[in-house]
């Protein structure tokens, strides 16, 4: 059972998918310190988990996530009063963050973002950082960390350059402007926006459908595609040999093939 630490993250694992929560409603599932440490424990122990073959990122209440906690920064600043100090708390608090999106991005096995209401600040982020993201027709997103006077976190300055494009990532963290979630579709932010009425039962359908697939095939294609802008296309070339070799010496792979010519669906274990 993969237990969250304290009350603003829930995690429930059922089907062979890990759901977790963002459970702050109150303040539109805005970031703040605790939210911090119980998302990466829970991300990090739902990428060890064997049993969980895909993880699902979903908001409670209204919203998927505001960002982060605005009353909580100035209540931090009111605090602490020199410039130095100052620095020192906020970047140990991005540290804090941080390791969700590199639990996110190396766990062996898809993360889906479902994504309702607000996508703003680091919620753009965390949805960024996920394989694949699903928005409600309704959603809205915004970078927003230029309204209150701050750079980007979250590695979106990593990923929407990736997704989008530097000239369109430039307008985002300049402009913070708002757009919906056919626009996004449009970028490639999301692969699907769905009617509000339908979403719920979307986004579970398509979280079951990867826990019943190819666990092994999708961690090594992960693997290939998160490093292939660093490799040349030799190395990526060699990398793509190795890993195809790695899921034909797994169960799946045979059981795919035997599907397959017995026209029927197969039954994949991950392995």
């Amino acid at each position: 059972m993969i237990r969250s630490p304290n009350h603003t993250v829930e995690a429930a694992v059922a089907d062979g998918v890990c759901t977790v929560t963002l459970s702050r409603p109150q303040s539109l599932n805005a970031i703040d310190g605790d939210m911090a440490t119980a998302l990466h424990a829970v991300t990090e122990a739902a990428a060890a988990d064997r049993a969980v073959r895909c993880v699902l990122i979903r908001g409670a209440g209204d919203h998927f996530m505001a960002g982060g906690d605005i009353a909580a920064f100035r209540a931090r600043l009111a605090e602490i009063p020199g410039s130095e100090d100052r620095r020192a708390h906020f970047e140990a608090f991005v540290h804090r963050v941080h390791p969700t999106i590199r639990a996110l991005r190396a766990m062996p096995k898809p993360a889906v973002a479902a994504v309702h209401g607000a996508v703003a600040g680091f919620g753009m982020s965390l949805m960024s950082a996920c394989d694949l993201a699903v928005a409600s027709e309704t959603a809205f997103f915004t970078l927003a960390y230029c309204h209150i006077g701050v750079s980007p976190d979250g590695s979106s300055t990593y990923t929407l350059p990736r997704i989008v494009g530097l000239k369109r990532s430039f307008e985002m963290a300049y402009l913070g402007e708002r757009f919906g979630a056919e626009e996004a579709r449009a970028m490639g932010l999301v692969n699907r926006v769905v009617p509000d009425s339908g979403f719920d039962e979307t986004v579970d359908g398509l979280a079951r459908c990867l826990a019943a697939g190819p666990t092994r095939a999708y961690a090594n294609a992960k693997a290939l595609l998160n490093a292939s802008g660093g490799r040349s296309l030799d190395e990526q070339l060699d990398a793509e040999a190795a890993a195809f070799a790695d899921c034909a010496a797994g169960g799946d792979f045979a059981e795919g093939i035997a599907a397959f010519l017995d026209k029927r669906t197969p039954s994949f274990t991950g392995r």
